[in-house]
């Protein structure tokens, strides 16, 4: 674990006291260093269990696909971003650079975590850089209310977390994920202990985001700069869900029984997100919404506590987490050129730039889930293993894929295809580092393919 925290630590006077002139490639690179460090973690020795270097981290089959996306997306996030940030003072470049190394140290402490309290403050902690990011870099007036959802969202489903942890700790003797599985609870039979199971899952439904607790994410993508949505979609969303797998193991007896609303939540949002998704003008929401469709999915497969679910939900959560960092990329990319998310304003660009377009269809099509891509993979089996619940719910879940299907497709045909219009004839051609970008998102969806058990965890 050290091997890539402290290298992660030493970006800081990386960033700071590199000449102006290197700081973005340096960072870049040594960024692009500890990501390929990163993947030692996937070569998987143990059958089973923790590989435990320490008393307060350690890794296993389902944090290990986790924590190497986390540090896959960091040198992504910076060069996506190195165009809209030329123009700041070099202070402000290197604090902006700063607040994503933070987070990643942040979130790599967070997905290593033994003690389930380490967890919880390290899941607080990626509030206030995202948050700054957010409400300093964002790109119009209303991303301080986008802020503000962001934050008191976090924090209404985060306390009753903190009590109910504190509970458990007072019930068991220990907070530690190593050995809580094995402590017997009680039979949790009461009122107060259905009000204790919420309180442990409602912060994990909150960041995932389950349908109903969702409006702080079209908000908070929206108005994030390109870093801020990339690390939202791919990584934060999947705090919740890393969450709730780590959870629900300790919640057992209960969750069969008090999982039936959230389920139905759930599956209904994969639905109405897709709806909202169909009549969308601005690309980032579009996307937006689209993960929280995609989360929905995710949480269904959690709560029904299947090792098909469990499964589907992990590959469902990195393919998403690659796809949906690729797919903002590219809406950022065409923002820049012609300063408008409106899908209307920005159409016919395959004519002009066919590369890009090509970008965009695989990203399209994954997305929606074609069949060799993992994304497809995941959604199979947490609609085989729902299926298996219920069987009522194919009407939900194939609808849903459908509905995905169909904006997929439109965002494409509306973004790409078409007569070119006047305004955007004379655009900026796309640069080595953009391709490079979306280059690094899809080759890792595509490699998946051939060997999906980095993402099985250790369900299968």
């Amino acid at each position: 674990m050290l091997k890539v925290l402290i290298p992660t630590l030493m970006l800081f006077p990386t960033i700071w006291l590199t000449p102006k002139k290197w700081v973005w490639a340096s960072v870049v690179s040594h960024s692009l260093i500890i990501a390929s460090l990163s993947l030692t973690w996937l070569n998987w020795s143990g059958e089973t269990g923790w590989t435990v270097p320490g008393n307060y981290m350690a890794i296993d089959p389902l944090s290990a696909p986790l924590l190497v996306l986390t540090c896959w997306l960091l040198p992504l996030m910076i060069l996506a971003s190195q165009n809209h940030m030329q123009i700041e003072p070099a202070p402000r470049q290197r604090t902006y650079l700063s607040l994503l190394a933070s987070l990643q140290v942040f979130l790599i402490m967070a997905f290593g975590a033994t003690e389930i309290i380490m967890f919880y403050i390290m899941f607080e902690a990626t509030l206030v850089p995202t948050l700054i990011i957010i409400t300093r870099w964002g790109n119009q007036a209303e991303r301080l209310t986008a802020g503000t959802y962001f934050l008191f969202y976090t924090l209404a489903g985060s306390l009753p977390l903190l009590v109910a942890l504190l509970s458990l700790q007072a019930s068991t003797g220990s907070l530690s994920m190593i050995t809580l599985n094995f402590c017997q609870l009680t039979a949790l039979g009461s009122w107060g202990d259905k009000i204790w199971w919420a309180g442990c899952l409602v912060a994990f439904l909150v960041k995932m985001p389950l349908y109903g607790v969702h409006l702080w994410l079209p908000k908070a993508h929206v108005e994030a700069p390109v870093a801020g949505s990339m690390v939202l979609a791919a990584v934060l969303l999947k705090l919740g869900g890393y969450g709730m797998i780590r959870m629900t193991a300790v919640l057992d007896p209960l969750t069969k029984e008090m999982a039936y609303p959230f389920i139905v939540l759930a599956l209904w949002g994969i639905i109405m997100t897709g709806a909202i998704c169909l009549r969308q003008t601005d690309l980032k929401s579009l996307i937006a919404y689209s993960s929280v469709s995609h989360m929905g999915l995710v949480a269904g497969g959690i709560l029904i506590q299947t090792p098909w679910g469990l499964t589907g939900a992990i590959i469902l959560m990195i393919a998403h987490g690659l796809v949906s960092s690729a797919l903002f990329c590219l809406a950022n990319t065409s923002y820049e050129r012609t300063h408008s998310r409106t899908m209307v304003l920005a159409r016919g660009m395959q004519m002009l730039f066919p590369l890009t377009a090509t970008w965009w269809f695989i990203a399209n099509l994954a997305n929606l889930a074609l069949p060799p891509l993992p994304n497809l993979m995941g959604e199979v089996m947490i609609i085989t293993s729902v299926f298996n619940w219920s069987p009522w719910t194919l009407v939900l879940t194939g609808l849903g894929t459908l509905i995905t299907a169909g904006y997929s497709l439109y965002m494409f045909l509306m973004t790409q295809r078409g007569p070119v219009p006047a305004h955007i004839t004379g655009l900026v051609p796309y640069h080595t580092r953009e391709h490079l970008l979306i280059t690094l998102h899809l080759i890792p969806v595509i490699l998946l393919i051939f060997k999906p058990e980095f993402m099985w965890g250790w369900f299968y």
